[in-house]
């Protein structure tokens, strides 16, 4: 959806331009569902996919509360060609496609010598694996068009030397690179490509261990603010590099971190 500059009152009131959007997101909870939530309540709409049905089922049920609409696409994101006919049914669905957000990911928390090969490839399968194939194929459609917003959940830990995440970690500065090189190429297409990398937050993917005695304070004694994040705090940078003020802003990682990476 290109963007358009105008004085009409009715249009000022879209500040993001994402009015009429049309917005695929991969996953359905958490930092995922709650950008699917804020990218209708922008205006667009939405196609998300995830391969768990109970979490698009209740994502479904928050945007049909909203009355936007959307699609519900069930697929595994690691197997070969699925972000291809994903995007291709996103296309289909929604007539087009201007925003895709990757927010699917899993870690296992262990040293490295205790990982198996079958277990490092399947974190990179997951997390970084799926974004080439879903990127790639929405690339595609954005270079033609001349438009279009990329956006893919990294991590403090593409940056940082977490202890018992190395998989984890490789593939969150795999999906920084990779995107860098994304934004490189599709930059005078109009495409921009950008990385969120979130530090501590509390999602589904936390939740076991910020159960672990102590592991929730030990946390957020490193972050300078004092606290771990919300899935909601994802949604406003989100926006805005969706947005029709970022359209100058690509291959860049975002830290929404509560200071983390300064320490």
């Amino acid at each position: 959806m290109p963007i358009e500059t105008t004085n009409d009152a009715s249009v000022q009131t879209d500040w993001l331009g994402l009015n009429g959007a049309r917005v695929l997101i991969a996953g359905a909870g958490g930092i995922g569902g709650a950008c699917a939530v804020a990218y209708a309540e922008a205006g667009a709409s939405i196609a998300i996919v995830d391969r768990d049905q109970r979490a698009l089922d209740m994502i479904g049920v928050e945007l049909t509360a909203l009355g936007v609409r959307h699609q519900l696409l069930q697929a595994d994101l690691t197997v070969h060609g699925e972000g291809a006919r994903v995007v291709t049914e996103a296309i289909a669905v929604l007539g087009g496609l201007d925003v895709l957000l990757h927010a699917v990911g899993i870690n296992d928390r262990r040293p490295i010598l205790e990982f198996t090969e079958d277990e490092w490839d399947r974190i990179l399968q997951v997390n970084l694996s799926s974004v080439f194939g879903l990127a790639q194929a929405a690339g595609r459609h954005m270079v033609a068009q001349r438009f279009g917003r990329i956006l893919a959940l990294s991590s403090v830990s593409g940056l940082l030397a977490h202890h018992s995440h190395g998989p984890y970690a490789a593939s969150k500065g795999g999906i920084n690179q990779l995107l860098r090189v994304m934004a490189r190429e599709w930059a005078v297409s109009g495409v921009t490509v950008n990385a969120l990398a979130p530090g501590y937050i509390e999602t589904p993917l936390t939740a076991g261990e910020l159960a672990k005695p102590g592991k929730r304070e030990d946390l957020e004694s490193l972050v300078p603010a004092g606290r771990l994040g919300t899935p909601d705090e994802l949604t406003g940078p989100a926006l805005f590099l969706s947005s029709r003020h970022a359209g100058f802003i690509t291959g860049h990682v975002m830290y929404i971190d509560g200071g983390r990476t300064l320490v």
